[in-house]
């Protein structure tokens, strides 16, 4: 097998985008605009429905992983290479799930969801105040950099190695 499973192609791509789009909003728009903002509560809206589909759609995710077959793992030409790649690689789980986790925290404890989903009016609550706030930016920039590291172990892997790699993540046959 040379391929991974086209379920976890779609996902791998789709999760990519949404996974960055919540990285870039979250620290470029929702950041920014001060919590008295009455732009605050769409744009945390948004990045609470991006959160919350992209960690349904890592379950998913984690459960084809898991039932179905996948190539054997990269030879990455470094024997500690080699053994470190795979734990990096669920690391996004670890990372993603954690940010998840520290959002919805994050939620319950400000009150968010009868703020943001119109339950309770009201501004939103300092979220730098809130004790999940400090993990949630700590995950969100250890996964940026894990993001980072990804990419650039692709482009070594295709445009060094010219392994063929990005076959594996991509459709047809093999």
């Amino acid at each position: 097998m040379t391929r991974y499973h086209p379920i976890l192609v779609v996902l791998h791509w789709l999760l990519a985008l949404m996974v960055l789009g919540a990285l870039i909003g979250g620290a470029f728009s929702l950041d920014p605009i001060p919590e008295d903002s009455p732009d605050k509560i769409g744009v945390l809206r948004l990045h609470m429905i991006f959160g919350l589909s992209i960690l349904a759609l890592m379950v998913v995710r984690l459960v084809v992983r898991l039932r179905t077959p996948h190539p054997a793992p990269a030879d990455i030409g470094n024997e500690a290479l080699n053994q470190v790649a795979p734990w990096l690689h669920w690391m996004f789980y670890a990372l993603v799930f954690g940010l998840a986790a520290s959002g919805i925290l994050m939620s319950v404890e400000a009150g968010l969801g009868d703020i943001v989903f119109g339950g309770a009016p009201g501004p939103v609550p300092e979220l730098d105040t809130l004790r999940p706030r400090a993990g949630h930016g700590l995950l969100a920039l250890a996964l940026a950099l894990l993001i980072a590291g990804h990419i650039g172990a692709a482009i070594y892997h295709q445009a060094v190695r010219r392994d063929g790699i990005m076959r594996r993540m991509g459709f047809g046959r093999g």
